[in-house]
């Protein structure tokens, strides 16, 4: 794909990775937060009841699983990117086929074409 096809693909990349980062950033915020007001103490934030402990263990390891999906994410679009930059980008990392723009508009950091994907999917 040529610079000139990629720059739209390229655009959208460095949209989704900054909002990522924005995200990721809160979510670690809102966690880090939360455990050290506990660690110091502050009560008025600590739950009192059991229940409340384990909703408040879940929510942190949701949160925290959530980051780590969208770390995945970023670092996929980070690849992306390398690809453009070395001209390879939009070409499926199994069979060498061109990705589709109907595909690359979905999910534009995809290494796969559609039909290498589903094999993978399937094993």
């Amino acid at each position: 794909m040529n610079t000139e096809d990629s720059k739209p693909y390229k655009e959208r990349l460095v949209t989704m990775r900054a909002r990522l980062r924005g995200d990721v950033s809160q979510m670690a915020y809102a966690v880090l937060e939360k455990t050290l007001m506990q660690a110091n103490g502050d009560l008025s934030a600590m739950p009192i009841h059991m229940a409340d402990i384990g909703t408040d263990n879940f929510e942190r390891e949701f949160t925290l699983t959530l980051m780590e999906s969208k770390d995945r994410t970023l670092e996929q679009i980070e690849e992306a990117l390398e690809r453009m930059e070395d001209g390879i980008y939009g070409v499926c990392r199994k069979c060498d086929a061109r990705i589709p723009k109907t595909r690359l508009n979905a999910i534009p950091y995809t290494i796969l074409c559609v039909r290498c994907a589903a094999r993978v999917e399937l094993e």
